[in-house]
């Protein structure tokens, strides 16, 4: 098992929050210090779409859509990354992915998805 693993989706109404997570396994695991983890999300009908990102570092990215919304963190010691998401919106309904991506040889793994769904 090398793929991300993703979890922390659901039904919420809209102005609700969630918190993703995306915890690695098998040699993910084992390095995790060399991994970018980047949360993605494909709505229905609709091409998958950064969310946001975080390099081993710390150093993150968001999309426009979400800034001010959400917050992406990382835990090196606990091996996951957390997407925090505030005041959701029924634009945010989607199947979110987890992807980790290694910082030198650019090789990626996704996990399988979690759905978020924004309704009242």
């Amino acid at each position: 098992q090398v793929q991300p693993v993703e979890s922390g989706g659901g039904l919420v109404q809209p102005g609700g929050s969630l918190r993703l997570s995306c915890a690695a396994s098998g040699y993910i695991y084992s390095y995790f210090e060399a991994w970018n983890i980047g949360w993605y999300r494909q709505p229905p009908g609709k091409q998958r779409e950064l969310v946001a990102l975080v390099t081993p570092r710390g150093n993150t990215t968001y999309a426009d859509s979400v800034k001010g919304r959400s917050t992406i963190s990382r835990d090196n010691a606990g091996k996951k990354v957390l997407l925090q998401m505030n005041n959701l919106k029924p634009d945010d309904t989607a199947v979110y992915y987890c992807r980790a991506d290694h910082v030198a040889t650019r090789h990626d793994a996704w996990g399988q998805g979690t759905q978020v769904t924004v309704s009242a």
